[in-house]
């Protein structure tokens, strides 16, 4: 069997059109004795990574009590792929910031999202946290958590119901499912550009 190099140029557009050219490739390397796994990397990395999602919970007003509705046994998001809840920041995926945040709190949260692994991702649960709530107009209260932290998903309401919560949660999987994990640009040089260092 002889070898080519491929350039993309090269490549006929008739091959493109179903899986039968990948099929024969993996026919013809399997029958020379090589051994080839078809399939994405990246989806799968993404798609074990989605469901597996652990919140460190950031919750100092009434949200909170919502996010501990929906960990409880009539909501149970375990179902979902977030069941460990840490207390940790360096065991989590993502932080849940569920309530109102005050210029004196702020340096904590941005101390705790500095502590995630990458790569990390940040959930604003509630008017306050999403815009400052009703306290918008006060001057210790901060308006919306995106002043200190890249949020990737916002989840409105005052409190939101555990539905608008599994809904946003099942938003940054479908976030996560979407990324490269292989190649692409770094989330880290990305948000850098955007929030400085």
């Amino acid at each position: 069997m002889e070898v080519k190099k491929p350039t993309i140029k090269s490549i006929p557009y008739e091959d493109f059109k179903n899986n039968e050219y990948l099929e024969n490739m993996v026919k013809q390397l399997n029958e020379s004795g090589t051994k080839v796994l078809v399939g994405c990397l990246d989806d799968l990395i993404n798609w074990g990574r989605s469901n597996s999602l652990w919140p460190l919970t950031f919750a100092t007003s009434c949200c909170g009590i919502e996010f501990m509705a929906v960990g409880a046994a009539r909501y149970d998001f375990a179902r979902f792929g977030f069941e460990v809840a840490r207390a940790s920041p360096r065991q989590a995926d993502f932080v849940m910031v569920a309530g109102t945040i005050v210029h004196r709190m702020a340096p904590v949260l941005k101390r705790l999202y500095d502590q995630l692994a990458e790569p990390k991702y940040v959930v604003a649960v509630g008017g306050c946290a999403v815009s400052g709530g009703p306290f918008k107009n006060s001057y210790h209260v901060l308006k919306g958590v995106d002043e200190i932290l890249p949020v990737d998903v916002y989840i409105p309401g005052c409190p939101p119901r555990p539905e608008a919560m599994f809904y946003g949660l099942m938003q940054l999987q479908r976030k996560v499912k979407v990324e490269k994990f292989f190649g692409g640009v770094n989330r880290q040089e990305k948000r850098e550009k955007v929030f400085g260092k």
